[in-house]
């Protein structure tokens, strides 16, 4: 198995066996992608944090950005995995033509997670997800060969995607001293905060709150599945599986808000795979 497929299945089950029904040759290039994007969220995300091999990824971006304006691909400086998935970023953004400000604009996202970035109102947090998200969305869906009347969707169906991730991981983001819900909306609903202390004392309005953002979930992804209505179908199998996976953690949370403090909660692999089938089936 590649570097990049074993990044890619350690890290998010989910993606990894949706993406794997990609038609050849952009599965192999998604799996580039999501290597790099898997490797700089380990950096931010590890306990402490890796700053320095972040802050090496950072540096060297700035440097291969010159290169590649110059129509240069620049080969690893050395055999460690930031370099290989550097490597890998660099090839994609040559090979689809990514704007490069896509990089940087997931880059400026994960140092704000390093700086506990705080969120005062929704603009702001939906600032934050169109750097860890949205240009993710954009750079598969060059790689995937999506027209360009279809960015609005991927954009709004990768928010989605973000939204619910940041509801499951409510407890985890606790520990790490991050929340991207906005101020505003915690407040709105009479919390002060989204520790569990908070959400056990006042259960009916912590409940109020996860409900009204998985509202806004549901309303970015309703119009994502407006504006996919002429998907080509090849495509449809790793999609659908991911927004199905996606909705079924949306039902757990809608059933019982106070289970993110429980256990995180994803589709199992086995649940993954007959969506999966299920959809190749349909087809």
């Amino acid at each position: 198995m590649s570097v990049e497929r074993k990044i890619l299945k350690t890290g998010h089950t989910p993606y990894y066996w949706s993406n794997r029904f990609i038609p050849k040759p952009a599965r192999d290039d998604i799996f580039k992608l999501y290597s790099f994007i898997r490797t700089v969220d380990g950096f931010v995300d590890a306990d402490p944090a890796t700053i320095e091999q972040f802050e090496h990824i950072e540096h060297r971006w700035q440097h291969i950005k010159v290169d590649l304006l110059k129509k240069q691909v620049p080969a690893p400086i050395d055999g460690s995995v930031s370099e290989h998935v550097l490597a890998n970023i660099a090839y994609l953004t040559h090979r689809h033509s990514f704007d490069p400000a896509w990089i940087d604009a997931y880059l400026r996202s994960m140092r704000w997670d390093l700086q506990k970035h705080q969120y005062r109102t929704l603009k702001d947090s939906i600032e934050y997800v169109y750097g860890s998200a949205e240009v993710i969305g954009l750079m598969a869906a060059r790689i995937i060969g999506l027209p360009e009347e279809s960015m609005k969707a991927v954009r709004l169906q990768a928010r989605a995607m973000q939204y619910i991730t940041f509801l499951r991981d409510i407890a985890e983001d606790n520990m790490r001293g991050r929340c991207y819900f906005p101020a505003n909306d915690v407040k709105k609903y009479g919390l002060k905060n989204l520790t569990e202390a908070e959400a056990r004392k006042k259960p009916g309005m912590f409940a109020d709150f996860i409900h009204a953002e998985l509202l806004r979930y549901a309303q970015w992804q309703n119009e994502a599945n407006d504006r996919f209505a002429h998907l080509p179908r090849r495509l449809r199998v790793p999609l659908q599986t991911a927004i199905d996976s996606q909705t079924w953690t949306a039902q757990q949370l809608k059933y019982n808000p106070l289970v993110v403090f429980e256990k995180k909660v994803m589709p199992s692999r086995q649940r993954v795979v007959k969506l999966v089938a299920h959809h190749s089936i349909s087809r």
